[in-house]
């Protein structure tokens, strides 16, 4: 059922992307942070509402995640491109990496999902923090740009981009490994 507040939330969640990319695209950087986190904010109210309220759904099921990544191909996309945001860029090849990993997920989902059983494409511990440690990472980067340089950008930022980098092979290693376990043995 689409009327869910979880779900209306996600839908909500997805409207908040062309506007999102428009404002950093622009250069403005306080509100593009503010859309970013608002969006990431109703990603865990979802969820909360979902499974406090027993209010799961197939349609849920489907666009939380889609919702997920196409804010965070966003992002990456955009703070990667030479020339925006101001100066807290995402390396490119963090970008490359995480979108790779996203990609290559959405795609063995789709070509498997009959094959592979809901159980094995369900997102793990290890994928929900890896997606909270993006989220983090570009929210302090939007931040960074939208507060000006601060001292903890130039230590910090680098690092953050460098456990996304760390979390995303190593999620994505996990998500092949699982989906690929013969059916019979345990995920």
């Amino acid at each position: 059922m689409f009327t869910t507040l979880p779900n209306i939330l996600t839908l909500l969640r997805i409207l908040a992307v062309p506007f999102f990319a428009i404002a950093l695209w622009y250069g403005h950087a306080l509100e593009a942070c503010l859309i970013f986190m608002g969006a990431g904010f109703t990603d865990l109210l979802d969820g909360f509402i979902a499974r406090r309220f027993n209010q799961c759904s197939e349609l849920g099921a489907i666009l939380d995640p889609a919702a997920d990544k196409l804010l965070m191909t966003t992002a990456f996309i955009l703070m990667a491109l030479p020339g925006t945001p101001p100066f807290a860029r995402i390396p490119v090849w963090v970008s490359i990496l995480a979108i790779s990993r996203d990609v290559t997920m959405s795609l063995v989902a789709l070509l498997a999902f009959d094959r592979l059983g809901r159980d094995r494409l369900k997102p793990t511990l290890l994928g929900k923090f890896t997606t909270a440690t993006e989220l983090g990472a570009i929210s302090c980067g939007l931040l960074a740009n939208a507060v000006g340089p601060r001292q903890w950008t130039g230590w910090l930022l680098p690092w953050g981009y460098y456990l996304v980098a760390l979390l995303v092979l190593t999620s994505g290693l996990h998500y092949f490994f699982r989906a690929t376990q013969s059916r019979g043995r345990s995920a």
